[in-house]
C-alpha cells in the first residue's frame, strides 16, 4: 500500500499526507493555528538564516515591536485598516477589565512602525532608516491550511524610510530581487515570476506591490514573498518627516516587505513527489544521512569516520544506527523527510571497499569508494540543487501558455499559467477571471522584467489559479 496519496489522484490530500507523515506540523488547539514540529522548524531556521543574512547585507537592522497595537493606530491609515478589517483579532478585555481602547493583535506592523519612525527620524542625516523584525502575526483565517493560510504564522517584516521616492523604490526592488529572489532561486531551488501586482491585488495602502510567484507541481500559483512601495501614505498618516539640507520639513517615502512560513508550504509543493519531500540541500536539516545496514564492528567504525569527515567538510550529517528496525522502514521514513543524500553502509559493500550513495531528488544509486565518499556526497549535494531547480524551471516553461483572450486564459489556468496582454484583460477581464476562480498573479514587461508600476504601458499579465 502506498505511504502517501498520489499527487495525480489528490494533490491537496497528498499535501496534508506529507505534512502529517513527514512530521512537519499539526493543527493547534485554536482553529486555524499551527504547531510546527522539529523537522519543519529546523527547515524554517535555515530559511530564516538565509533571508536574515541578505537583509543585513542590504543595510537593514533587526528590531522588535509589540504584538498588540492600539486599534486607533490602524485607523490612522484608512485604506490599510479597510484592507485588513475582516482578518483582525481584537483584544477588548485584559486583567479582568474591559480595555479603554481595544488592542489589535498585529496583522502586520506598518502602523506601529510608523509611529516610532516618526519619533526616531529628525533630519536627512537619519535617512535611510531600514529596520526588520522577525515575529508572529495573526490574520483570522476562515479556510486554514497548514503553512499556506493559518490564523497565526511566523514571518519577517521590513520597514524603511527614505528621503526620496526614487531611493525608496530602489530599496524595495533591491529586497525583492537580492533577498527574496535570491533565496527562492539559489537556496530553495524555486524559480519565480517576478512582477508587480494589479491595483486590485496590491497591498492595502501601497502604491506598488512587487511579488514573487511560484508554480506548484499541480500548476497552481503561490505568492511566496512581496515588497511594497508605500509612497507617502503612511508618512502622511504618521507624520514621518525629516528636515532637509535647506532646513525645510519634508515627508519621508516608505517601504515594507515580508516573507513567512508559507515558504515551507511552497517548498513542499514545488519539489515534493509521491514518496514525500525532496529538500534542496541549502535548507535540509540533515544534508547527508549515514545509514547502518547492519550492526557490525567495521560498519560502525566506517560510519563514525565518515560522520566526522562530513562534519569537518561543513556538511550537516546524521547517522541512523537503529538496526533493530527494518531497513526498508527506515529508508521510507527518511525519504518522506526529504534528506538529499544517503550513504548506506553494510558489510557486503565494505568487503568491496565501497558504500552505497543514494540521491533523493532523482532516486539514483551508485557505489562509491569509502575514501571518496565525502567528496562524492558533496558533489551529489551540488547536483541535487541544480537538478531540482532545473526540473522546476522545465515545468514552469512547459505549463506557461501564451494566450490572447480571457476565455483562453481561463482554459489554460486549468493546468498551469497563462500569459495575456494586459490590454486584452484590464480590470474588467480581471473581474471575469475572478468569477472563474482565476487571478492575475502579476504584470510583466514584454521582455519578462519587473515594470516600474502597474500603470506602465504595454504590459503582460500572468494569470493562474492560486493558493
Amino acid at each position: 500500500m502506498p505511504v502517501l496519496v498520489s499527487q495525480a489522484d489528490d494533490f491537496p490530500g497528498w499535501y496534508q499526507d506529507v505534512i502529517a507523515k513527514a512530521e512537519l506540523a499539526e493543527s493547534g488547539p485554536v482553529r486555524g493555528t499551527m504547531v510546527i514540529r522539529p523537522w519543519a522548524y529546523a527547515i524554517w531556521e535555515l530559511v530564516q538564516a538565509e533571508i536574515d543574512r541578505r537583509i543585513k547585507a542590504a543595510g537593514a537592522e533587526n528590531v522588535y515591536f509589540p504584538l498588540l497595537i492600539p486599534e486607533g493606530h490602524l485607523r490612522r491609515e484608512a485604506e490599510h485598516i479597510e484592507g485588513f478589517s475582516p482578518e483582525l483579532a481584537v483584544v477588548t478585555h485584559a486583567g479582568g477589565r474591559e480595555l479603554g481602547e481595544a488592542a489589535v493583535i498585529r496583522p502586520t506592523s506598518e502602523t506601529v512602525f510608523g509611529e516610532y519612525l516618526a519619533r526616531w527620524i529628525q533630519s536627512y542625516r537619519d535617512l535611510p532608516l531600514c529596520l526588520n523584525q522577525w515575529a508572529n502575526v495573526v490574520r483570522w483565517e476562515l479556510r486554514p491550511r497548514l503553512f499556506l493560510r493559518t490564523s497565526e504564522f511566523l514571518w519577517q517584516e521590513g520597514h524603511t524610510a527614505h528621503a526620496t521616492e526614487a531611493d525608496a523604490a530602489a530599496y524595495a526592488r533591491r529586497i525583492h530581487a537580492d533577498v527574496y529572489g535570491s533565496v527562492l532561486r539559489d537556496v530553495l531551488a524555486i524559480p519565480v515570476i517576478a512582477g508587480v501586482k494589479t491595483e486590485t491585488e496590491r497591498f492595502a495602502g501601497a502604491t506598488t506591490t512587487l511579488t514573487c510567484e511560484g508554480m506548484m507541481r499541480d500548476g497552481k500559483a503561490l505568492q511566496l514573498a512581496t515588497s511594497h512601495e508605500l509612497g507617502q501614505n503612511f508618512a502622511r498618516a504618521f507624520e514621518i518627516a525629516y528636515t532637509d539640507e535647506q532646513g525645510t520639513s519634508q515627508l519621508c517615502w516608505t517601504t515594507s516587505w515580508g516573507s513567512s512560513t508559507r515558504l515551507i508550504g511552497g517548498l513542499i509543493m514545488a519539489h515534493g513527489d509521491d514518496a514525500g519531500l525532496r529538500l534542496p540541500p541549502g535548507v535540509a536539516p540533515v544534508q547527508v544521512l549515514i545509514v547502518l545496514v547492519k550492526d557490525d564492528p567495521q560498519v560502525r567504525e566506517v560510519a563514525g569516520r565518515l560522520e566526522r569527515e562530513l562534519a569537518e567538510a561543513g556538511l550537516r550529517v546524521r547517522t541512523d544506527r537503529r538496526t533493530d528496525l527494518g531497513l526498508g522502514r527506515r529508508l521510507t521514513d527518511w525519504e518522506l523527510k526529504g534528506v538529499p543524500v544517503r550513504l548506506e553502509i553494510g558489510p557486503r559493500d565494505l568487503a568491496e571497499g565501497t558504500v552505497s550513495l543514494a540521491r533523493r531528488d532523482n532516486k539514483s544509486r551508485e557505489q562509491v569508494k569509502v575514501d571518496g565518499a565525502v567528496a562524492a556526497a558533496a558533489e551529489a549535494l551540488r547536483s541535487a540543487h541544480d537538478a531540482l531547480l532545473g526540473e522546476a524551471n522545465a515545468q514552469l516553461r512547459t505549463r506557461m501558455v501564451e494566450v490572447s483572450d480571457i476565455a483562453a486564459a481561463i482554459e489554460a489556468a486549468r493546468t498551469g499559467f497563462a500569459r495575456i496582454p494586459w490590454a486584452a484583460c484590464g480590470p474588467e477581464g480581471e473581474q471575469e477571471l475572478g468569477r472563474a476562480g482565476v487571478s492575475v498573479r502579476c504584470l510583466l514587461t514584454p521582455e519578462g522584467s519587473v515594470p516600474a508600476d502597474a500603470a506602465q504601458g504595454d504590459l503582460e499579465a500572468v494569470v493562474a489559479r492560486a493558493y
